[in-house]
């Protein structure tokens, strides 16, 4: 097949934990050709979708783990497989590449489905699973968030459209700092905040679990550094090898089918303890550290999914 990689720069990826690497290498395994692109290289033209990519060849050599070809102006109608990869954050030129994107849904197998990625960013597909998340408030109003972190006195306090753990606070029963970080939220962006219920759960990890095409194949915990709330791997979090539990499939089974109806191939979620906070489908991560933790090689998994669904389109 011909496979387009939409994604940031390929060339500054960390080659033992990036998700992106991995779909490639085993891409170019199964005799894929590959081009790749950053999202900036997209473009509309008169009715066809476009983009200034690149072939891709991969190797497992840090520093030289992509040998790129000459620029061309490639029809992205030509492709059998465009990836959606980029990193968030969600915003207003994240949102236009999946318009653009979108138009090629009828010739494409795009994953994950743009029009859906749009729709159901992943800190807000989870309000539809009232049952499995903890209380959960989305809201810029300071009187609105007071009430809440009275009601439940110790909270965790983000932007709606973060990633990778920045801008994530906890604010405990004693603390005094929230009109002064809803003022810095509110003074840069006109969006509104998440908050919820902490976990003291957390302290023995963040769990990801990820499915391809609304099935649980595995997950990692994330364990929080010393002294830090937040266990992104981004910001110190520890990968460690965990299985998945009886309520882990439980959430799963009620969210898989809609994922797989919408199309979302490769999806992330996050669990505390027994609680679905996220559920990420704009580029998430973990295949790698699954891979090596459980000895399943979950990229084949996906491209397996990826190749039915084109020899049956």
């Amino acid at each position: 097949m011909r496979v387009a990689f939409q994604m940031d720069p390929i060339e500054g990826v960390n080659i033992n934990a990036d998700s992106s690497f991995r779909l490639a290498e085993e891409a170019q395994a199964r005799g894929h050709e590959l081009w790749v692109y950053t999202p900036d290289k997209l473009t509309f033209d008169e009715g066809k979708v476009v983009a200034r990519a690149r072939s891709l060849r991969v190797k497992r050599v840090q520093g030289d783990h992509a040998e790129l070809g000459v620029e061309e102006r490639l029809d992205l109608s030509t492709m059998d497989v465009i990836w959606l990869r980029q990193d968030p954050p969600f915003d207003m030129a994240y949102i236009t590449s999946t318009h653009l994107l979108d138009m090629l849904r009828d010739k494409v197998l795009i994953a994950n489905d743009p029009f859906w990625v749009r729709n159901y960013p992943e800190k807000l597909l989870v309000l539809q699973f009232q049952d499995l998340t903890p209380p959960t408030m989305i809201a810029r109003n300071l009187d609105e968030i007071r009430d809440f972190k009275h009601r439940h006195g110790d909270i965790i306090l983000k932007p709606l459209y973060g990633n990778g753990g920045a801008g994530v606070f906890r604010l405990d029963a004693g603390d005094r700092n929230l009109s002064s970080l809803h003022e810095l939220f509110t003074g840069f962006s006109r969006e509104p905040l998440i908050v919820q219920k902490f976990l003291p759960a957390v302290s023995k990890g963040d769990k990801r679990v990820i499915l391809i095409n609304g099935e649980p194949i595995g997950a990692i915990n994330r364990v929080p550094a010393e002294g830090e709330t937040r266990s992104n791997m981004h910001v110190g979090g520890r990968p460690e090898k965990i299985g998945l539990t009886d309520r882990d499939r439980e959430i799963c089974a009620a969210i898989g089918p809609l994922l797989r109806e919408k199309g979302q191939i490769f999806v992330g979620i996050d669990v505390i303890g027994d609680w679905l906070t996220e559920i990420n489908v704009t580029s998430p991560t973990g295949i790698q550290e699954l891979e090596r933790f459980d000895s399943i090689n979950v990229a084949a998994r996906i491209w397996e999914v990826l190749e039915e669904k084109r020899a049956t389109s």
